[in-house]
């Protein structure tokens, strides 16, 4: 979505700002919660609760996984908000796009990046959200192992929530995790040939 779209909303969002800001945000206990499954909704669901956590006051950072090269709808209007709130909510893309021949090295060096990232922020104080979008995915698909993911759950400071997204997230995963959603696939537009539609699948 381009600025100019995005202005018709500017006033209401600085007075969203200013109402945040002023919000006493307490992290009493934080949580690990996946999103996994194979039905649509995963990431929509976990940028669901970014909105809420930044509307109670808690600093918010998404980072995708294998993403990357796209623009989706949620980098510009979260980019913008990111603005306008001093950085109080984040989103980056860390992948090259979905895996292809040919391409393995290279995902593999952006998804471990990308979780040398989450680490970092995880463990750094600066935010009270961390979501880490897809990376279910990049352990399924092997650009990061399993282990490392479960490193990355244990060094997760107690007050900071942690949400983990993507199809086939592991056992080990989901024993550990305080709330586990499956998205089922019951029917998709797809299956009658309609194609993805902005504002639903990008």
């Amino acid at each position: 979505m381009s600025e100019e779209k995005l202005s018709a909303v500017e006033e209401p969002a600085t007075e969203v700002e200013t109402s945040a800001t002023e919000k006493k945000a307490t992290v009493e206990h934080g949580l690990l919660l996946v999103h996994t499954g194979d039905g649509k909704g995963k990431t929509t669901a976990a940028l669901g609760l970014a909105l809420r956590a930044f509307g109670g006051g808690l600093r918010v950072l998404i980072l995708q996984f294998i993403k990357g090269g796209q623009r989706y709808g949620e980098l510009d209007a979260l980019e913008w908000l990111s603005r306008v709130s001093n950085g109080r909510i984040s989103i980056k893309q860390c992948g090259l796009g979905f895996t292809s021949e040919g391409q393995k090295e290279e995902h593999e060096r952006a998804a471990k990046a990308a979780l040398k990232s989450a680490t970092e922020a995880l463990t750094g104080g600066e935010w009270d959200m961390v979501i880490l979008d897809e990376i279910n995915y990049a352990v399924t698909m092997k650009l990061i192992d399993e282990k490392d993911m479960m490193k990355l759950v244990d060094a997760r400071p107690e007050k900071v929530h942690l949400v983990l997204t993507g199809r086939n997230a592991t056992q080990e995963l989901i024993d550990r995790a305080d709330l586990v959603t499956e998205m089922k696939l019951i029917k998709h537009p797809f299956l009658s040939g309609i194609h993805a539609q902005l504002g639903i699948e990008f």
